[in-house]
């Protein structure tokens, strides 16, 4: 935490009005690290007083806010940008960048491992850069009249003050997703982030504060959740409610929402269907189906809830997807060693940069067959220890060699200047060391709670008929880690396959025809996001468009991205996040009728 403190980005206050607040009868709430118990800081636990006023400072400000150009607004933004992250050097590279910081913040608040979080900060921003620029093109309309004196319009203009309600699972990017455009469109924002990750939010909003947003356009109240959103629903100066969280809270947040006629936009929970057909290449489907279940310890509403598999290649797909589970590595997101490359047996593998270039090979078992080919530049940390001695910094580069050895960390072979092809005979000192696979590691679920219901499932499974792969109780690290799971047979009885489990555990269900598996796939209330493994194109298209999902993956497990829409069908939400279609939520449509003009 020191080095937060000392970036100056530790905040324990609301933000009203451009100002640090304390809550008004002084109460604070206790932010645990997830991973320890750790009590990392006590923020004030604000109500409906302070939300009141929060609202009031939203609304004074939107008359200046909504007024200034677009431009204006979008060069506000982009500074915000340069301040969080160094994703766009440009003029504005004399800045400091606060990325390690915010990333720090959101592994020990939320508990996702570090390199997720550096990840979510280069993902949040991309919402900022991406709504910065949408800002420059709302376009309105001009209609040919039906008589020759008129003249017809149509105007887009914010609409006004927002409450913005973001979850614990994404502590920085549901923020940049909904404020992001919010702000661009010319509203002003009163932020509500989840009691379990408020100093993500209050570090970002800080940077927004010093980027020049204006004091009232972006406000952060935290606390009495329950208070708070009374008074947001209450208020008749707030216009919309974005949420993303549970079904449930959405519906209420719907019903409460209703008194005033407020614009609603709802990011709800999920039961992602992962559909891997008997044509199916196995190690893509694989790694898709890894990365779409055990990101964020599988605590995404798009995570894969049911992985269906054609009953051709069960067995086959299940043993290796069970050795690819096998090589997460569990611990605090903090600890650099418990982060390791999958199981190298099954696939390629994901490289991400943190420290000198090297340049490096793929290669797996037998002998050093490439498998995957070269991969870039990869980075090794000049801090890592090595058995023999540390990884050092080559200007020029070393060409490295993978071995990949089943049950067996890679071992690394320095071959000296990197020739045009690797050869057999360039073998040096062989030398062990562990690399970075974005997402290949799992931090903590986020307190007790979630580790009860997922045990609940497991157990309701278990007691139905379905059968331990992998895992299935509570790591021996305590606290809030659970082992990776994989639970098979499981049948469309079981609260793994009807209700969204938040955890690592893959239910694996089998099924026999295309039919049965989109029967299956749409089995269900929710409708937010699903994904197919398929090398049939017709396939495809056609189960594409037969899936009641808001997002569908083919072939790919991580499909979210700032210029696509986001959001889901059914009971899974309504509206879209991202994407040019991402404004649309914050904008009022005015016909304007100019007549007597002949």
């Amino acid at each position: 935490m020191e080095k937060i403190r000392a970036a100056g980005l530790l905040r324990t206050r609301g933000l009203i009005g451009g100002q640090w607040v304390d809550a008004y009868d002084g109460k604070t709430i206790e932010v645990q690290n997830p991973a320890t118990g750790e009590v990392l800081a006590n923020v004030a636990c604000m109500g409906n007083r302070e939300t009141a006023d929060a609202i009031t400072s939203a609304n004074t400000t939107f008359y200046t806010w909504s007024k200034l150009t677009a431009s204006e607004r979008s060069k506000a933004l982009r500074k915000w940008i340069f301040l969080l992250t160094v994703y766009i050097p440009q003029r504005h590279d004399l800045l400091m960048s606060h990325k390690e910081e915010l990333a720090l913040l959101m592994t020990l608040e939320q508990g996702k491992p570090m390199k997720e979080a550096l990840g979510e900060v280069n993902y949040g921003a991309s919402f900022i850069e991406f709504f910065a620029e949408e800002a420059k093109r709302v376009y309105g309309d001009i209609i040919p009249p039906t008589l020759a004196d008129r003249r017809l319009l149509v105007l887009k203009q914010p609409i006004g003050v927002v409450g913005a309600i973001t979850p614990w699972n994404f502590p920085l990017a549901m923020i940049t997703r909904k404020v992001g455009p919010a702000l661009a469109c010319g509203c002003t924002v009163v932020v509500k982030p989840s009691e379990f990750t408020p100093l993500t939010a209050l570090a970002a909003a800080d940077l927004a504060l010093q980027a020049g947003i204006p004091a009232g356009a972006l406000n952060v109240v935290m606390g009495n959740a329950p208070e708070i959103g009374d008074e947001l629903m209450q208020s008749t100066q707030v216009r919309k409610i974005t949420f993303t969280g549970s079904t449930a809270v959405g519906k209420k947040l719907m019903a409460g929402s209703a008194n005033t006629v407020k614009k609603v936009s709802l990011e709800l929970g999920g039961n992602a269907p992962c559909i891997v057909f008997d044509d199916a290449d196995i190690d893509v489907a694989v790694k898709g189906s890894l990365a779409a279940k055990f990101r964020n310890s599988g605590q995404t509403c798009v995570c894969a809830n049911r992985i269906l598999v054609q009953e051709g290649i069960y067995e086959k797909f299940a043993s290796a997807f069970v050795k690819a589970v096998q090589s997460l590595q569990v611990g605090n997101g903090l600890e650099e060693s418990t982060s390791q490359v999958a199981n190298p047996s099954f696939g390629s593998v994901d490289m991400i940069p943190v420290g000198p270039a090297y340049k490096c090979t793929h290669e797996k078992n037998p002998g050093w067959t490439t498998a995957s080919g070269h991969l870039g530049p990869v980075r090794i940390s000049s801090t890592i220890q090595l058995p023999e001695k540390r990884a050092r910094s080559d200007p020029n580069g070393s060409a490295l060699r993978i071995q990949l050895l089943e049950n067996e960390r890679p071992a690394v072979q320095f071959c000296g200047a990197a020739p045009a092809q690797l050869r057999k005979n360039e073998k040096q000192e062989l030398l062990e060391i562990t690399f970075y696979s974005f997402f290949h590691m799992q931090g903590p679920l986020i307190n007790e709670a979630a580790v009860e219901k997922v045990e609940k499932f497991v157990g309701d499974a278990t007691s139905k008929g379905a059968s331990i792969m992998l895992g299935g109780k509570r790591h021996s690290l305590g606290m809030s880690f659970y082992e990776p799971t994989v639970v098979g047979n499981v049948s469309n009885d079981m609260l793994l396959f009807r209700e969204e489990v938040f955890g690592p555990v893959a239910p694996l269900i089998p099924f026999k025809t295309e039919e049965e598996a989109i029967h299956l796939a749409n089995d269900t209330n929710a409708g937010l996001a699903a994904y197919m493994f398929t090398k049939s194109i017709a396939r495809s298209w056609r189960v594409s468009e037969a899936l009641e999902y808001g997002l569908v993956g083919v072939n790919e497990g991580l499909i979210s991205t700032e210029v696509a829409p986001f959001g889901g069908v059914k009971q899974s939400g309504l509206g879209r996040e991202g994407s040019k279609y991402g404004m649309d939520d914050y904008l009022e449509i005015k016909y304007v009728c100019m007549g007597n003009l002949g």
